[in-house]
């Protein structure tokens, strides 16, 4: 996705030229980031559109919902929950945690808990161009 980076005094300059001429925003990027790390955090890497739809299948969004309702201290406690094995949840886990949608929360000794970061992701598909998009909308954080 293109997205652009810049000051909050710059996005408001832009955004009043653009009232003023609605021309000047037809090649502008619709999303705009203080930085490229807070882009990459909100738009949840670089998980392409395809790979993202085969990751969120109906067994992996169940295994979410399971996270999210259950919250398993350990991934042995999740394999037991969702009755998959535990290198395959591992491997799974993994590139849900790469997509940006998991994560793991330290447990006691070498268990990590795994915990859903994501509250929805969204398919932005460009049936006409190159252009489809993945993002990921994080949940709030709680300290």
């Amino acid at each position: 996705m293109t997205y652009k980076t810049g000051t909050i005094g710059a996005f408001m300059k832009w955004t009043k030229r653009v009232v003023a001429d609605t021309d000047a925003a037809k090649d502008t990027p619709k999303r705009w980031f203080d930085s490229d790390a807070t882009a990459a955090r909100a738009l949840g890497g670089a998980t392409s559109p395809e790979a993202m739809v085969k990751l969120l299948s109906e067994q992996n969004l169940q295994l979410l919902r399971l996270i999210a309702s259950k919250r398993p201290s350990s991934l042995h406690e999740l394999a037991t929950l969702s009755h998959r094995q535990e290198s395959n949840l591992s491997r799974t886990l993994r590139k849900l945690r790469e997509a940006g949608i998991v994560d793991f929360e330290k447990g006691p000794g070498r268990t990590r808990a795994p915990r859903l970061t994501a509250r929805r992701v969204t398919l932005d598909l460009d049936l006409e161009g190159p252009s489809s998009v993945v993002s990921v909308e994080r949940r709030p954080t709680v300290a």
